[in-house]
């Protein structure tokens, strides 16, 4: 089956029967590299998305359904059986499985991306499944899981035992699908004794045949993504691929910070003060450190000194800063001017290759370059100890149970949103309205909320005849998908590339 928007409505009905998978097989054919990106960058947000919601909503209540349903309506991806066949449906099927296996080859590099890949497309899959209603055991059988209900004489004669374990009525008993299963299968039921357990088997209600479908496709997407990683040192050697997977892996996919549109707008003495009021973490540890030390390593002169770029501080303000920091130190003005200059021009473009360099997403100070010993530059919710980061979290005036609602989103490896919360805290607002993914974005956004509040309080002692309407809410920014490897896909769009050839390892023949 190629790639193609011409296939033929036959094939793809065959091919997916369903509008989700437990995607036992990578897809055949080609893709440009333009779409490789495009249906990797689609899903992400998705999976961005998913995890956002998780945290703001229980998971399978009616606004998380709502919330997520309309992300996948959005980005239309499929999670619904419809009546009749439409050709428009089986070409999104056709996109969530390849774009699925794209982000397996990004999201197979480490520990840590693989079991984020793996939270995020659970709970994809466990909504879809729901979604399928009546179509559940069809599903079952398609995928050949062999989970058979008991007959109705067992059913009957376990009445008692059936209804007190799954706390149905006996009404609903006589008409719910029980599947006796090896406890093995089913042990979380077992541990919250949601089911009934006898000789080694389990007898499971339908309702909760989701525990054993997700745990199946929970393994075999933890062993696929184990042996896709066979295949990184093939795509390490495709140079249109290496960069393309390496930045997916990290991408950012909100809005693009590597244009300046603030230049000169803010003066150095603001420095503090907006450090301590609109800084997220990150940065407000690099400042600090900074004017402690009158030092940064690489590193946090990296990290920040973009960030200060992105803020709109010209490349004369940034060597003035930086120059009248390090001369406070050890560093005398001629080393400054011989040692550190260059890097903050070259940050700026004007030296080397002059690139324009961007300053740095949340996802990339993440999972790039972990910070050592006397080094002050990652995030403080990935790379701090919780012992450390506690204290910390004291000193920027957060109260005790505040604190331990950010500690639980650290524990949970849920970083982002652990700064977001962090976010909504020290703004005073219960919801914070949009997915934190750029420490400049968390620049931006507090300052529309300080800044409409001093608008506020200033119309407030103005006559009545010269106030004039503020919106309720700050504005969102509008997100915007940054290309991770626009320049290369240009000019290598023409071979394609097959996904199945880059999975040998992981399928051979």
């Amino acid at each position: 089956m190629e790639f193609t928007r011409g296939s033929n409505k036959g094939p793809l009905a065959l091919a997916y029967p369903f509008p989700l998978q437990l995607y036992p097989l990578p897809p055949q054919g080609t893709v440009s590299l333009l779409q490789f990106e495009s249906l990797a960058v689609e899903r992400l947000k998705l999976l961005k998305s998913i995890e956002t919601i998780g945290i703001s909503y229980a998971r399978g209540s009616e606004n998380y359904n709502k919330k997520l349903e309309s992300e996948l309506r959005k980005l239309k991806f499929p999670y619904r059986v419809f009546s009749e066949e439409k050709m428009d449906e089986y070409e999104m099927r056709k996109k969530d499985h390849i774009s699925h296996f794209i982000l397996r080859l990004a999201y197979c590099q480490s520990e840590d991306l693989r079991r984020w890949f793996i939270q995020q497309e659970l709970d994809l899959f466990r909504f879809r499944f729901g979604e399928l209603h009546d179509k559940q055991q069809d599903f079952l059988n398609e995928n050949e899981l062999k989970y058979h209900p008991i007959e109705p004489v067992e059913r009957e004669h376990l009445r008692s035992k059936l209804q007190n374990s799954s706390g149905q009525t006996p009404v609903v008993i006589e008409d719910q699908i029980f599947y006796k299963v090896p406890f093995t299968d089913a042990l979380e039921l077992v541990r919250t004794r949601k089911a009934f357990l006898k000789k080694g088997l389990v007898y499971i209600p339908h309702q909760e045949i989701i525990i054993l479908i997700q745990n199946v496709f929970r393994q075999r997407l933890s062993k696929s993504l184990a042996l896709t990683s066979r295949s990184l040192p093939i795509i390490q050697s495709d140079e249109r691929l290496q960069p393309l997977l390496s930045n997916l892996s990290c991408a950012y996919v909100g809005q693009d910070y590597s244009v300046q549109k603030n230049v000169g707008k803010i003066s150095l003495d603001q420095l503090d003060s907006l450090a301590t009021k609109s800084y997220p973490p990150c940065m407000r540890q690099l400042h600090n450190a900074l004017r402690d030390n009158h030092h940064l390593r690489h590193g946090g002169r990296m990290q920040y000194g973009l960030y200060l770029k992105g803020l709109g501080l010209t490349l004369e303000q940034a060597l003035l800063f930086w120059k009248s920091e390090f001369i406070k130190g050890k560093v005398e003005p001629d080393k400054f001017d011989k040692s550190y200059a260059y890097n903050i021009r070259h940050n700026f473009g004007k030296e080397g290759k002059r690139t324009d360099y961007t300053p740095f997403s949340c996802m990339k100070i993440i999972l790039s370059n972990p910070p050592g010993q006397g080094d002050y530059h990652g995030c403080p919710f990935r790379h701090s100890d919780v012992d450390l980061l506690k204290p910390k979290l004291q000193s920027y005036k957060i109260s005790p149970a505040e604190i331990n609602q950010i500690l639980d989103l650290v524990k949970g490896m849920h970083y982002q949103l652990a700064c977001q919360k962090y976010f909504e805290l020290t703004h005073n607002i219960d919801e914070i309205g949009f997915s934190l993914n750029h420490p400049n974005q968390y620049f931006i956004e507090s300052q529309k909320i300080l800044n409409s509040s001093r608008d506020t309080k200033k119309e407030s002692n103005q006559p009545e005849s010269s106030q004039r309407s503020q919106p309720s809410q700050p504005p969102k920014v509008e997100s915007a998908t940054v290309s991770t490897a626009t320049s290369q896909a240009e000019s290598t769009d023409v071979e394609g590339i097959n996904i199945e050839e880059l999975l040998s390892e992981e399928y051979p023949e």
